[in-house]
């Protein structure tokens, strides 16, 4: 899952993409600047971000194997909690509560939109309230469609690099 896929699934919850974009947003923001700083960052259940200092040491280039002195950096370290270890080895499963809340949440969203429809309708010419309301029904659509397809492109794209190689030039 990437970014804009976890901003997808938190617009279901949180009612707008909006919303969502601003949330994931300002939580990686907030913790790459903690972190920056020196700060731990513990999330309970979750696990800790925290950074970690790499002193200077020699190492060898693998093409040559002449040895380099490799400067001390900073890097950013994760530690999963116990709860999240839980969870991903299959020895916890989470509540359903949480899918359930969804799809209220869902719900919530869908009503709003409906509103929020309506509402531009009184103020708007009848042309443009029928083209916003074809282009959200798409939208949903693609949202819908969207994870198939990227799922299936996926499957294509690692089937075809694996299988084929270009023949050799004729010289």
């Amino acid at each position: 899952m990437n970014k804009a896929q976890l901003i997808d699934k938190l617009s279901s919850q949180l009612g707008s993409k909006k919303s969502a974009t601003e949330a994931v947003e300002a939580v990686i923001d907030t913790v790459t600047r903690a972190v920056a700083s020196g700060e731990r960052v513990a999330i309970t259940g979750f696990g800790v971000f925290e950074k970690v200092a790499r002193p200077a040491r020699t190492g060898r280039n693998p093409r040559t194997g002449a040895t380099v002195r490799i400067k001390k950096t900073s890097v950013p370290k994760f530690k999963a909690g116990q709860s999240f270890k839980d969870v991903v080895s299959g020895a916890k499963k989470l509540p359903k509560a949480t899918a359930s809340a969804a799809k209220t949440a869902a719900s919530r969203s869908t009503a709003t939109k409906s509103t929020t429809k309506k509402s531009t309708a009184k103020k708007s010419s009848s042309a443009r309230t029928t083209g916003s309301t074809s282009s959200a029904g798409r939208t949903l659509a693609t949202k819908r469609s969207a994870p198939t397809a990227k799922k299936a492109a996926a499957k294509k794209l690692a089937s075809k690099s694996t299988a084929r190689k270009a023949p050799a030039r004729k010289r």
